[in-house]
């Protein structure tokens, strides 16, 4: 395929990122959503999935929270994954290509974002005028002009700084590439310890611990480890599902079976 024809799906693949902001929250803009489609595009799935599941570790604390705006995940993921592929580097690469390519599309976009409070407030007047259609086509507008802006900054990124990006890399000391391949390989540890942050307390903590000896100990694969916890969700949730409905005044209400009656 011509570099055209890849920039051109490199692009597609970034236009998709976005469109939770149009359809609503759908996970496309995920670098382990995106990372194994820029992989098929390039003719090397397996490399994709994997750069694709360790930027999403990288990314995964890149939320958005108040005021703070985290680095486009979207344009950093897709291009780092496609520059890692194209030039035969791994996942050190990926993350050194990644991070300055999202803080650069941020700031993009923090330039193009002046227009949406203008049409919000077009919005707002077919709000007050009781017209859904205009609402819903302000929204699906503001939407489209972020999948328009990452599906160009990918389509460009990849067609005009392939070579350049191969100059840069080589430019790049063979030690540092190292140094952040060492520093990907911590990073589930650290993905997960984020996690744990939010979700830990005394309900799901022998969970965690019995999952830990489970691969420890018994050496079960995350796969089976995931199904081993899906079967405890459906026991808890048939017991659960069983359990008497307790009144607001305390007292056990139990359902009777009117056929109990005869």
């Amino acid at each position: 395929m011509s570099n055209v024809g890849t920039s051109l799906l490199i692009g597609l693949i970034g236009f998709m990122g976005p469109l939770d902001f149009v359809i609503g929250s759908n996970m496309l803009n995920r670098p382990i959503i995106l990372g194994p489609l820029v992989g098929l595009v390039l003719g090397n799935l397996t490399q994709g999935i994997i750069i694709g599941a360790s930027l999403e570790l990288v990314f995964m604390g890149a939320i958005s929270v108040g005021a703070y705006l985290p680095p486009d995940v979207i344009v950093g993921g897709v291009l780092g994954t496609a520059f890692a592929i194209s030039l035969g580097k791994g996942v050190g690469a990926a993350i050194a290509i990644a991070m300055p390519i999202a803080m650069l599309s941020l700031a993009i976009g923090n330039l193009t974002s002046v227009i949406f409070p203008a049409i919000a407030h077009i919005g707002d007047r077919y709000a007050k005028q009781g017209k859904p259609g205009g609402i819903t086509a302000s929204l699906w507008g503001i939407g489209l002009i972020e999948c328009t802006r990452r599906g160009i900054l990918c389509f460009l990124g990849y067609f005009v700084g392939n070579a350049g990006m191969k100059t840069l890399l080589g430019m790049i000391p063979q030690n540092v590439i190292d140094g952040l391949q060492v520093a990907a390989n911590m990073l589930p540890a650290i993905g997960f310890a984020i996690l744990l942050q939010m979700i830990i307390n005394d309900t799901v903590l022998p969970y965690f611990f019995l999952g830990f000896l489970l691969s420890a100990y018994l050496k079960v694969p995350v796969l089976g480890v995931a199904l081993f916890g899906l079967i405890i969700v459906v026991v808890k949730l048939h017991n659960d599902k069983n359990k008497p409905a307790v009144s607001a005044n305390g007292s056990v209400e139990e359902d009777i079976d009117d056929d109990d009656d005869f």
